[in-house]
């Protein structure tokens, strides 16, 4: 029997959902988002057969569905998935899970409640160097992780003026939570292990400034544009391990990057997504290494892995359905979607108090 699944909110990352949970063998019964229009277009061009201008219209007419997934504005990710789960579906979430950690809870409570299966879109956890990355781990040639940097920086890459993404009360954030994969990859390569004290600083310099602007398409609208444009922190965590991120929409870099950099007791390395153009994938290049030390030798490995343009978004989503079938394992869980969103609310508030925040 394949896994029925209704999209909510017809945005451009439904494609990879989709796109998805079709190789995994799932049926996409409907898309609904309040803007009927925009509901009905999408499903139109994935070939999806209903379209509906809310989500209660969608259940009470599809009570079949088995699962849905979340593609909307951050402010609306948690109440929607708590919906759902009391109405018995499976949740896929886009990023972030919440626009902070009290939203996965009340999704992680709900979840547990439920007996549904709750995960998120950390699509770079599904690309081929990450998955090479993490048998290293497993196999224990990387040993444990003592340091990592995780860095996702960008020279213009502000989505939009006064639109949600700089609309502090429905994104949370900017870059910090926008770009926060570098961040959980890193985590989850060292065992997400339990965080300590966070320490970070914010900037706004030119959040204001349309120089700045990515290059998407997002059209300017009249909302505030009211969050940061880069964020630097560090974070202890209780098991020794340290974290240093540097994340950024608009910051004097050379070029967009998208990395992480770990130092282990058995090996370093390094996951990296260069780009020659802020935000274009098809102008990047991928990169997958580890440092060793052989016979007296400084060894640099060049880990192969298949293309992957999307950065793992469909893998991503193929593994929720096999994560309900049993066919694989979920590869983030809603305790992990915790602890990296109280790292990011305490570095938001060792911003405000320019103090270490005890997670």
């Amino acid at each position: 029997m394949s896994i029925k699944v209704g999209i909510i909110g017809a945005g451009g990352m439904a494609q990879y959902h989709i796109a998805g949970f079709k190789q995994a063998g799932a049926e996409i019964l409907a898309i609904a988002d309040l803007n009927e229009a925009a509901a009905k277009a999408a499903a139109e061009r994935y070939g999806v057969e209903k379209s509906f201008g809310s989500v209660e219209t969608m259940f009470d007419e599809l009570p079949e569905l088995d699962a849905v997934t979340i593609i909307v504005p951050n402010k609306f990710h948690a109440p929607l998935a708590v919906q759902a789960l009391n109405e018995g579906k499976h949740v896929f979430c886009e990023k972030p899970p919440a626009i902070d950690a009290a939203g996965v809870q009340q999704m992680k409570d709900a979840a547990e409640k439920a007996g549904k299966i709750l995960m998120f879109n950390f699509n770079n956890r599904a690309r081929p160097e990450s998955f090479a990355m993490r048998e290293y781990v497993e196999n224990g040639t990387i040993g444990k992780i003592n340091s990592a940097q995780a860095k996702w920086i960008r020279r213009t890459g502000i989505p939009g003026f006064g639109g949600w993404f700089t609309n502090k009360d429905l994104a949370g954030g900017g870059p910090l939570i926008d770009l926060l994969h570098m961040v959980d990859l890193s985590m989850y390569l060292m065992g997400y292990p339990e965080p300590a004290y966070v320490l970070g600083q914010t900037f706004s310099d030119f959040i204001d400034d349309k120089n700045y602007k990515g290059p998407w398409g997002i059209p300017d609208a009249g909302g505030p544009t009211d969050v940061e444009s880069a964020a630097h922190g560090f974070v202890t965590f209780k098991t020794g391990q340290v974290l240093t991120m540097q994340v950024s929409w608009a910051e004097l870099v050379k070029r967009e990057e998208v990395s992480v950099v770990f130092q282990g007791t058995g090996a370093g390395g390094k996951i990296e997504r260069l780009f020659g153009v802020d935000g274009l994938d098809e102008t990047s290049i991928d990169s997958c290494e580890l440092y060793t030390q052989e016979g007296g030798n400084s060894v640099n490995r060049s880990v192969l892995t298949e293309p992957c343009e999307d950065m793992g978004r469909s893998r991503s989503a193929a593994n929720f359905i096999h994560s309900i079938t049993g066919k694989e394992k979920p590869i983030n869980t809603p305790d992990q979607a915790l602890s990296l969103m109280k790292i990011i609310d305490a570095l938001y508030e060792s911003a405000k108090t320019g103090k270490p925040v005890a997670c």
